[in-house]
């Protein structure tokens, strides 16, 4: 392990351990993740951890028959939504419904704030299903969850030294068409220790995700360096981070170029062509995913 690695683990460490507040999960999120990664686990299983929570049942009922999923008539209970949508469908909603309250804190600077990252989350987790269900991959739902993610170790350096955020965001720079002079992960490293894809990738660890959420937070601007059987969740969220960006309003500071590479596609299995339908899909997407998790 160089120098370097273990600089940035020891940066990792630091903060999580200074912000329990974020690091550690409700008990109800925690089960469900357990439910996750356990395949005999059942519908009733997940109803029964969910009906402990009256609040994250709504917000998932509130997602489940939001546009979003265009289903017939209003779903009333979470055993119909179960039914409706599959369980691990249901099962990565209440995570995400569970991960919204994470996303809070005020304006750092103009464009950058929990609610500006939160809403590009969710326009990220919308875009990234739409690119699965075109790839055909076989796990959208799961995808939404990884959009919605990717950008958690941001809040991880908010809430663990926002002075050092702000300065972060003050030495990126940014020019008249709003976008960032400077590398966001490079000014995060030589401030902070470490970037927001090792914080992310830290606090995925730390809460015992599933690993290919880990493998999302940890190299979404560059899947093509995570492990070659773990490339097309990455690579996903890499593309619907592009997607998402080039949209007017978009948070996009730690996005200073919006090319695709060629070898992401290559993962995906998508032309260029494909990524042309996508980028006229995507305004449509955010759109429908817009309030979905509050």
């Amino acid at each position: 392990m160089s120098t370097g690695t273990q600089d940035r683990e020891q940066a990792v460490n630091v903060a999580i351990r200074e912000i329990s507040h974020i690091a550690t999960l409700p008990e109800v999120t925690l089960k469900i993740v357990e439910l996750v990664e356990d395949p005999s686990s059942t519908a009733q299983d997940l109803h029964n951890v969910i009906a402990n929570d009256p609040a994250l049942s709504s917000r998932i009922l509130k997602v489940v028959n939001s546009s979003f999923y265009g289903l017939p008539g209003q779903i009333g209970s979470i055993n119909r939504a179960i039914v409706m949508l599959g369980l691990n469908a249901v099962k990565n909603i209440a995570i995400a419904a569970s991960l919204a309250k994470l996303f809070r804190g005020g304006d750092l600077s103009h464009g950058f704030s929990a609610r500006a990252v939160w809403e590009h989350a969710v326009a990220c987790g919308a875009v990234t299903k739409m690119i699965a269900d075109t790839a055909k991959v076989g796990f959208a739902d799961e995808a939404f969850l990884a959009g919605l993610m990717h950008n958690i170790g941001l809040m991880v350096e908010m809430q663990f030294d926002r002075n050092k955020l702000i300065e972060v965001v003050q030495t990126l720079g940014v020019n008249a068409d709003g976008v960032p002079v400077n590398d966001m992960r490079d000014v995060e490293a030589q401030l902070i220790g470490a970037d927001h894809q090792d914080f992310g990738r830290g606090l995925c660890e730390k809460w015992k995700f599933p690993s290919n959420f880990a493998m999302v937070t940890g190299f979404h601007h560059n899947p093509m360096s995570a492990p070659a059987d773990a490339r097309r969740l990455p690579a996903m969220v890499y593309l619907a981070d592009r997607l998402v960006g080039a949209v007017d309003g978009q948070f996009r500071l730690d996005l200073p170029s919006l090319q695709i590479a060629p070898e992401v596609l290559e993962v995906l299995g998508l032309s260029e062509s494909d990524v042309n339908a996508l980028r006229e899909r995507v305004p449509d997407e955010i759109a429908a995913a817009a309030g979905l998790l509050g």
